[in-house]
């Protein structure tokens, strides 16, 4: 389960920001991940409640928003987001070619914003 060491390295980063602003309360965390990412939110959001208990971020609340995968058409440049079932073979909805497309959302993982006191 690679979410407990997302979740260690979020903790990391929130109370350097805390830190960094003078702030004692971590009330809220807002994640982002991409759909290939290979993070699964429930495990993820599992772990950071389990690594805060009883420290100064403990209550906090996470929520993880899942971006869609997007890809443009290698052939005609076209973007779109192939359906669970097309991600081996995707055949762009303009042109139908299927393979060869460069993903340009889907891996993200980053801290979209953090609300404290």
């Amino acid at each position: 389960m690679h979410e407990l060491s997302i979740a260690e390295s979020l903790i990391t980063i929130i109370g350097e920001e805390m830190t960094r602003h003078g702030l004692k309360k971590l009330l809220l965390v807002k994640v982002v991940t991409g759909q290939i990412s290979a993070i699964v939110p429930e495990a993820l959001e599992t772990a950071f409640e389990v690594l805060t208990l009883d420290t100064h971020l403990a209550g906090a609340k996470i929520e993880v928003e899942v971006k869609p995968m997007k890809v443009r058409c290698r052939q005609c440049g076209h973007e779109f987001s192939p359906s669970h079932e097309e991600r081996i073979l995707m055949p762009c909805p303009e042109c139908s070619t299927e393979l060869g497309h460069a993903i340009i959302s889907g891996r993200e993982l980053y801290i979209e914003h953090i609300e404290a006191e």
